[in-house]
């Protein structure tokens, strides 16, 4: 199992992040440009990643204001799940995103890069989008 993690502070509320997050509807906010076609609902999402992976993702498990934990669905390339932690921290919160993913060596060097850089574009968006609100 290879784990890409992102950890930042926002100035937010815990429950401000919670709500944003448990509603896929808001993700497609966070994800970088080589994502496309993007759609969800409130517990699902689809997209291509520039026109070669399509990707369906599901929110498995939502724990109030603790947090949010997404899995690949419908024969995704690798087993991946995706998990956002929250902790309050004052006036603030401490967010975590991981990247778990089940891949053998090739794949490994192959997407390692990507998947990190992803990690740091959500966790990074998510603090842009929630602090220009």
């Amino acid at each position: 199992m290879a784990t890409f993690e992102s950890k930042i502070s926002i100035n937010r509320p815990v429950s401000d992040i919670y709500q944003f997050l448990a509603d896929f509807n808001n993700h497609g906010q966070l994800m970088p440009d080589n994502v496309q076609n993007w759609s969800a609902s409130y517990s699902e999402a689809g997209f291509m990643v520039q026109n070669t992976i399509k990707l369906s993702l599901q929110i498995t498990e939502r724990i109030e204001n603790k947090g949010i934990n997404i899995a690949a669905v419908n024969n995704p390339p690798f087993p991946v799940q995706l998990n956002w932690l929250l902790e309050a921290n004052g006036s603030s919160t401490q967010v975590t995103f991981t990247i778990n993913a089940e891949l053998n060596m090739m794949m490994k060097m192959m997407v390692s890069g990507p998947l990190q850089k992803l990690a740091d574009h959500e966790a990074g968006s998510l603090k842009a989008v929630l602090n220009r609100d």
